[in-house]
């Protein structure tokens, strides 16, 4: 008897750490790499002791070569600028917050990389670099609703783009323009240029959580912008949180992304404009709730341009494979971008989108067909449905389901509407390999059904986002050096480790019930050892990858 209650005694206090270890992994961040944990006893400094203080320069980074170390907590405290020629160096572990009391969206403190500027954010799987809202203590308890605390990270670079002329809402210059979320052109924000080998430095194992500003409607900072960045770029490993408005938006440029993870926004997953012809593999969205953030819109967002009636080239083309997207099943599409769609390919968007899954979402694949009128930036004669007919346009190998009700009657749609979609339509879905399974549950292992309480973040229903087993698929990627031969569909594997870290938000939170890595700290005291054992004695045979 004695020994039973003892094992059980274990086995209930092993649960109850196992429970709490989202709260210990974020105060111990960075422990693995000799960071002082827990994470609230770093003192904090201003960035701004670190700038130009006042005058056309005010936030400029003052030493050619800046680093932020990890026994700090560093406080973005203004918009904060790399200039051209300077570098910016965070040791992983380092926890940055952006002050959250700024009441002017405008006003909103962000961190940008100008043109010419290099960032080098090298985290580690459980060392991840913290960009988050001052208010976040880091306990996993700040509630996923807030949102639009700070402004958030962009980098600027000199890769090529398709701004032309006539289009005035990005500073009118040809072949440069600043990011939404400025109010005003001024040297430190203009990306663009000729240098599509352009390297802005390394961006890995970087998580972005409350951040986003909302100025005006379509334009807004995101969790993580980068215009007109160069495939000399590393961007890999990367979450944003409870972004304000897209969790990634490329403007432009050649730059590759890689590990991509975006949850709970107020907008879109990954969205792109401007003539981005980068590349892309295993991108992970899953939108907020539509009750606290009902503008949350579609996984991706494909334009050529932000102008419309502009066939200026080169057209946005990127080729993207293994992402799962889900959805919050809100129904009604919003003003913004009659959104809702799991792929939303408008403004004359080119590129490719292989071996995806996506779920519960408004509309599957929704295309611009009606060419709409012309403008002060010319006309055109095709749209995005015109591309997908004549090739340049491929959306091959994917799974869709749920696309408005359990019968996917939305799987297809055009000006998001199935009035014009034909037959023929319909055929040319199919033989590209995309599937349309019906029912709530169609696929093995897979569940895209969750919830959570979004200001305490306990959750009471996970969702499962790795199908198994796995699903098959004809389309392989490219052996470039770049593509991982990954020959199933969906951004995770079916077996194995998964690549989310676990300091990751989603493990962390423990909202999906089959991401969640084996944890062997279990005490969170940054180190394995026979103690850690100890309270795993009982914790044998646990399902976990």
């Amino acid at each position: 008897m004695k020994q039973k209650t003892k094992t059980k005694w274990i086995m209930v206090s092993a649960l109850g750490l196992l429970m709490s270890f989202g709260s210990m992994a974020q105060s111990n961040l960075g422990a693995d790499c000799g960071c002082p944990t827990p994470v609230s006893s770093r003192p904090t400094v201003a960035l701004s002791t670190l700038a130009v203080s006042g005058g056309a320069t005010d936030g400029d980074l003052i030493a050619n070569s800046t680093v932020l170390t990890c026994d700090k907590t560093w406080i973005l405290d203004k918009k904060i600028y790399v200039p051209d020629g300077k570098s910016l160096t965070i040791q992983a572990g380092t926890v940055i917050k952006g002050v959250d009391t700024i009441t002017i969206p405008a006003n909103a403190v962000a961190l940008v990389v100008s043109r010419g500027g290099k960032i080098f954010a090298n985290g580690t799987p459980t060392c991840q670099i913290v960009f988050t809202a001052n208010s976040d203590n880091l306990s996993g308890t700040y509630g996923i609703a807030n949102r639009g605390k700070w402004g958030g990270v962009v980098v600027c670079g000199r890769a090529v783009n398709n701004i032309v002329s006539c289009n005035t809402l990005y500073g009118g210059s040809p072949g440069v323009a600043f990011p939404e979320g400025f109010s005003a052109a001024n040297s430190r924000i203009l990306y663009g240029g000729s240098d599509n080998d352009d390297n802005s430095g390394i961006m890995r194992y970087v998580s972005i959580r409350h951040a986003g500003a909302v100025i005006s409607a379509g334009n807004e900072l995101n969790g993580l912008t980068l215009g007109s960045v160069g495939r000399g770029t590393t961007v890999e490993y990367i979450e944003v949180v409870s972004n304000d408005d897209d969790g990634v938006e490329v403007f432009g440029g050649t730059v590759n992304l890689k590990y991509i993870s975006t949850m709970f926004l107020a907008d879109d997953g990954l969205d792109w404009d401007h003539g981005w012809v980068g590349k892309a593999q295993f991108i992970f969205n899953l939108q907020a709730d539509s009750i606290t953030a009902p503008t949350g819109d579609n996984g991706f967002e494909a334009d050529a341009t932000d102008q419309k009636n502009n066939s200026a080239t080169p057209r946005s083309h990127p080729v993207v494979y293994n992402a799962t997207m889900i959805g919050s099943g809100k129904r009604l599409n919003v003003a913004d971008n009659s959104g809702h769609n799991a792929i939303n390919a408008k403004e004359l968007t080119e590129g490719e989108i292989y071996n995806s899954v996506f779920a519960n979402f408004n509309s599957g694949l929704n295309m611009t067909k009606s060419l709409g009128s012309s403008s002060a930036c010319g006309s055109h004669l095709t749209e995005a449905y015109d591309n997908w007919i004549a090739g340049s346009l491929k959306i091959q190998c994917n799974t869709f389901f749920m696309m408005n009700d359990a019968n996917n009657a939305r799987f297809l749609v055009l000006d998001n509407s199935l009035a014009s979609v034909t037959p023929a339509d319909v055929a040319k879905f199919d033989t590209d390999g995309n599937l349309r399974p019906t029912g709530t549950a169609p696929i093995p292992g897979f569940d895209h059904v969750w919830a959570m309480n979004s200001s305490t973040n306990v959750v009471s229903d996970k969702f499962d986002a790795v199908p198994n087993p796995a699903l098959s698929t004809t389309c392989t990627p490219p052996n470039d050096g770049f593509f991982v031969n990954a020959n199933y569909r969906g951004a995770f594997a079916s077996t194995g480790k998964p690549w989310l870290s676990p300091w990751a938000y989603a493990t962390v939170l423990g909202v999906t019930s089959n991401l969640q890595p084996c944890p062997t700290d279990i005490n969170g005291d940054g180190i394995t050892n026979n103690a850690d054992f100890l309270i795993l004695l009982g914790q044998f045979n646990q399902s976990c990858n």
